[in-house]
């Protein structure tokens, strides 16, 4: 699948070949026991090994500003993004969207489900390596149409396990080749209020030392649930 990236005011375009979610990522264990009570509130089982490497469609990557879902059991998570390509590392902006009532019944099924809205704009991964720990990431809801914005996720990538660890455990760079590309989503947040679906999801990351912001907004298009 080829998509298109704003690098430094440049377009670059890869043919996406290779998806994985990583789950289960946090570095502090209270922090992710924290994420797994949050979940099971809504049903969803503990993971068997921490992290987990989740293979999803590469189509379901999308720069759309609106998914469409069905039922109104889903809601999206701010993750850092990673693309290798050639040997090359790139850092953006996605939100793994899922589906919360089917993560009750299987988290590998919820991840496949929702399409994972991406940020059109890139970072070089080796531009922001030295200081990747103190990039902020922060997303909001909008719960209902006309409703303000509501701060929903807060932290930097030091939460989430270190990248580099993720990537060996993943084997994101072996299955780039070929001039085909692999991407990852790399783990989230806490839900400030806990995990809700809302109307729109707004993200944010921001590099401190760099003094920039790649951001993505987009609709929830809830359609009916037919028995």
């Amino acid at each position: 699948m080829q998509m298109t990236f704003t690098l430094a005011g440049t377009e670059v375009s890869f043919d996406i070949a290779h998806c994985t979610v990583a789950g289960w990522t946090g570095r502090d264990a209270a922090a992710i026991q924290h994420h797994i009570d949050e979940l099971a509130e809504i049903g969803v089982k503990p993971p068997s090994s921490v992290p987990l490497y989740y293979r999803t469609a590469s189509g379901m990557v999308t720069q759309q500003d609106a998914i469409e879902v069905v039922g109104k059991g889903t809601s999206g998570e701010i993750e850092p993004f990673l693309i290798a390509n050639d040997g090359v590392l790139y850092l953006g902006l996605a939100s793994d969207h899922t589906d919360r009532e089917l993560e009750a019944h299987s988290v590998a099924l919820s991840k496949q489900i929702c399409e994972k809205p991406v940020a059109s704009e890139i970072w070089r991964f080796d531009e922001v390596k030295d200081h990747i720990e103190q990039i902020e990431m922060r997303s909001w809801v909008q719960e209902k149409d006309g409703d303000d914005w509501v701060l929903y996720q807060e932290g930097t990538i030091a939460s989430i396990r270190p990248l580099i660890d993720l990537i060996d455990g993943s084997g994101l760079m072996s299955t780039s080749d070929k001039g085909k590309a692999s991407v990852m989503l790399c783990g989230t947040l806490g839900a400030k209020g806990g995990v809700r679906p809302a109307r729109r999801f707004k993200m944010a990351l921001h590099d401190p030392v760099l003094d920039r912001t790649i951001e993505h907004a987009y609709d929830i298009k809830e359609l009916p649930e037919i028995a």
